[in-house]
């Protein structure tokens, strides 16, 4: 069938189990077709297609709310709900988003960017239910690797003793989680179900034995599991376990979910899926590679050029030098929170696996690690989006900044991260950070910076340092690995002017750098590199009689602009020539970065026509 003419779920009611299996390989093809084009989380939805035409295909959303962990799986759910329409939307500016959202349909009953959300979700609704006629099944969808992230043990932990609430959790195992632990436990306790010993106890003790000893005997029978495996993790929490079911047998899924659904108790079913499944690119991936994968050639995997030769994504650069690091110096350690992909940590894991730690999606495990690492002496960079940063805020400020740890945390993805949009944005970390005592932040303009920013960093700098970098590409050559020297923790002043005055840091530096030159401006350029703290004495030399633009990518309440402004104040300067220019209070859509620059007032023309503007009004 064509997928594009898919209104609803409700034709799936009627399905014949050929049918699904003929329909979810029109979907695939239609995965594949159109994530070539706009590019998108193409493993994760591969993965999950049978199980998603089932679980749609048992419940009825939404009234019985399907939550999709994350949301890097809920594409197939947006096809079968109505929206394939809008794929050569997805994740453009205005378009279909790439996560779930409620606006864009009443299926879409929770938002998440961020793992591990789902069965906390699924609690709240099943305490709202009593009072909400119209929540009818509450089933969270969670990947191995989200579920051991604290969160979600939590929340697993929590609603488990709740049994007449009878959440449904479905664990989608694709064998590429990040914790091998939930994998082990689950596979001791799918392997003790299927031996052939255990089934027949199960079914002697059924038969054998008189009803009203039947509850005893099931209470001895969960014993000797226990005893034979030393594990009973899911049943421990209060949960009834179904594993491990085959995710892409419809057979199996459609019984499971039948029998959940009529189960008066929290239930988990343990499905595998292979990630990828039916594109043989993504399906032999084991780096990551295809999880956000770029818009590629269909014919054979191969991803379009998405940038020069003489450039690298930044995290790159971080990633080289930290090699170059690791080459010199054995006692140091790198640590990620499940970002060895996301952050071009493999060839440092191949080269010096034993220096590096992967906490798994555990960000307050991440950051109290590495500080005690840096508190028992031993050097140690951690690196993590900054969108994730913001899980991790009470380690930063009660373990970090209060103990004075000598840590550097690279803060990736800062500012703008386009198309991944609101959930991700790397806006509000310098308001998260900057009013933490003992704090330096800092960002480079190019690769040379950055450099130079990390040796002073690892060199110099005594307490917390946070050096943020963008998603963007930089010029890089590996020579500049090499005698780098360590950054003076002060602005620079890039250009001199008397007109009027702009700070700003990060990449447009350099683009305001040429275009100042360019159109011959009288203007003075302050690249403020270290963002806390301020620069007071290139501060107070700056004119006040004449215009001021304060740039940021990031949210103003609580930024550099802010911290200038108040510093002035303080002075008693005045501030009728200072403008702050950055994103006022709101939750930045997904889209193009440089379409959305220009729709918020931020690129670099507009910065400079501001600053025209106010030199004409003077």
């Amino acid at each position: 069938m064509d997928v594009k003419d898919i209104k609803s779920p409700d034709f799936l009611k009627d399905l014949s189990i050929a049918e699904c299996e003929a329909l979810s390989a029109d979907i695939r093809n239609f995965l594949v077709e159109n994530l070539s084009q706009t590019g998108g989380h193409f493993s994760s939805n591969m993965g999950v297609v049978e199980l998603t035409v089932a679980l749609h295909k048992v419940f009825d959303s939404p009234k019985d709310k399907i939550i999709f962990d994350v949301g890097h799986q809920g594409y197939v759910h947006k096809i079968l709900t109505g929206r394939a329409n809008e794929f050569a939307t997805l994740r453009q500016t205005d378009g279909l988003s790439g996560f779930l959202k409620r606006e864009e349909s009443p299926h879409d009953v929770y938002e998440a960017g961020h793992s591990s959300t789902s069965i906390a979700a699924a609690a709240g609704m099943l305490f709202a239910r009593p009072f909400q006629p119209s929540i009818g099944h509450v089933v969270a969808l969670i990947g191995d690797g989200a579920l051991a992230s604290g969160m979600a043990l939590e929340a697993l932990n929590f609603i488990g003793h709740y049994p007449e609430k009878n959440p449904i959790i479905v664990l989608n195992d694709n064998e590429m989680s990040i914790s091998e632990n939930v994998g082990h436990l689950a596979r001791m306790m799918t392997n003790l179900r299927m031996r052939r010993s255990y089934r027949s106890l199960r079914r002697k003790t059924s038969r054998l034995v008189p009803k009203r000893f039947r509850g005893f005997t099931s209470k001895i029978e969960k014993r000797i599991k226990g005893f034979l495996t030393g594990h009973t993790y899911f049943e421990s929490l209060g949960y009834q376990y179904y594993g491990l079911l085959d995710g892409h047998d419809f057979k199996q899924l459609l019984k499971a979910f039948e029998v959940a659904k009529k189960s008066n108790q929290p239930t988990v079913i343990h499905v595998r899926t292979v990630k990828g499944k039916g594109y043989e690119p993504s399906e032999q991936d084991k780096l990551g590679k295809w999880h956000g994968a770029p818009p590629f050639h269909v014919e054979n995997g191969e991803f379009f050029k998405g940038r020069s030769k003489d450039t690298l994504p930044y995290c790159s650069v971080v990633a080289r030098m930290l090699e170059h690091k690791a080459e010199k110096d054995k006692e140091f350690y790198v640590v990620t929170p499940a970002m060895i992909g996301g952050s071009d940590l493999h060839s440092f894991q191949e080269r010096f696996p034993k220096q590096l730690i992967d906490t798994g999606i555990a960000e307050a495990t991440a950051m109290t690690l590495s500080c005690s690492l840096a508190l028992s002496n031993t050097r140690v960079f951690l690196t993590m989006y900054s969108t994730f940063l913001q899980r991790a805020y009470d380690q930063v400020l009660h373990d970090v900044a209060r103990q004075k740890a000598d840590l550097v945390v690279g803060v990736d993805r800062s500012g703008l991260v386009g198309a991944d949009g609101d959930t991700h944005q790397g806006l509000y970390d310098i308001p998260m950070l900057s009013h933490i005592p003992g704090v330096t932040i800092a960002q480079p303009k190019d690769a040379e910076e950055l450099l130079s920013l990390f040796a002073y960093a690892f060199e110099k700098h005594k307490g917390p340092i946070f050096i943020r970098y963008p998603k963007e590409n930089t010029r890089f050559d590996p020579s500049m690995l090499e005698n780098v020297v360590p950054a003076e923790k002060s602005w620079t002043k890039l250009t001199g002017g008397s007109q009027g005055t702009i700070i700003a840091f990060g990449q447009i530096v350099e683009t305001l750098r040429a275009r100042i030159a360019d159109e011959n401006l009288d203007v003075t350029l302050i690249n403020a590199r270290f963002i806390k703290p301020l620069d007071e004495k290139l501060l107070d030399i700056v004119n006040p009689k004449k215009p001021l633009i304060v740039y940021e990518e990031s949210t103003l309440q609580g930024g550099l602009g802010s911290a200038i402004c108040h510093y002035f104040a303080r002075q008693g300067r005045p501030l009728e020539k200072v403008r702050t220019l950055g994103f006022e209070e709101a939750f930045v859509e997904h889209g193009d970065r440089n379409i959305l620059l220009k729709r918020y007032g931020l690129s670099a023309d507009d910065v400079l026509e501001k600053m025209k503007a106010l030199i004409d009004e003077a």
